[in-house]
């Protein structure tokens, strides 16, 4: 019974990362190939939220915090004690995986950068600037990817009934983190949802990635649904 849970739960992980890979392909196609639609629903929504932007100074300062939440250096700060203390902990395996799992993140959206070559918004009195390459979104890729790294870290530590207090900030901060990259105009949205979608086949790949890392050895696959669910001699919890 549990082989074949198992089974399942590795079936609906790879139809979710195939469908999100397949509309990411497409949507970077369109963008590389700047199409009509995804142009005019772009430059639409950066022009209703630039103009709410300069209209509103406080709404503007909050975006700006929203997005450092999500920068670079703050996934640094966070994530590097995370591995750390796993390492404390004798759980070397987890703080591989949080650790490949983040840079291998951060460069693969530097690389599809580079390959599509969307240059970023070009709007008058701009609130914000920003350096390199627009799709897809550094902050949104490294939101989705570095949230989810944490529930399921931290996830089978915390009561099942408590799990929605970890989870539904998570998912929260993740949108929030995206629509600040737009609100201040240094992102498309088409930039955010194809940061999100390549975001999850990223994780999710890593996540099977360590669950086989772990069938070799003899242990039960992870449950990314409920976390990594470390087994005995895995345990985060005292």
């Amino acid at each position: 019974m549990r082989k074949v849970e198992a089974r399942r739960r590795f079936g609906v992980r790879a139809v979710v990362a195939f469908g999100c890979a397949l509309v990411f392909a497409v949507l970077a196609a369109l963008v590389r190939s700047a199409a009509g639609p995804v142009l005019r629903v772009d430059r639409n929504v950066d022009a209703e939220l630039h103009g709410f932007a300069l209209r509103h100074s406080g709404f503007t300062s909050l975006m700006r915090l929203v997005s450092d939440i999500g920068s670079t250096l703050a996934w640094l700060v966070v994530l590097t004690p995370v591995a750390l203390w796993l390492l404390y902990r004798r759980l070397p395996k987890l703080a591989a995986f949080v650790a490949v799992t983040a840079v291998g993140s951060s460069l693969l959206n530097n690389s599809i950068k580079l390959l599509v070559g969307r240059a970023r918004p070009h709007l008058t009195d701009p609130v914000a600037v920003a350096a390199g390459k627009s799709f897809p979104s550094g902050h949104s890729q490294a939101a989705i990817v570095g949230y989810a790294i944490l529930v399921a870290v931290f996830l089978p530590a915390v009561p099942r009934a408590r799990r929605a207090w970890l989870v539904v900030p998570a998912v929260v901060l993740v949108l929030l983190i995206g629509f600040s990259r737009i609100a201040l105009g240094v992102h498309f949205l088409s930039d955010v949802i194809g940061a999100y979608l390549i975001g999850t086949v990223w994780f999710l790949g890593m996540a099977s990635a360590f669950g086989a890392w772990r069938r070799a050895e003899g242990k039960p696959a992870p449950r990314v649904d409920a976390g990594l669910e470390p087994e005995q001699g895995d345990r985060l919890a005292p």
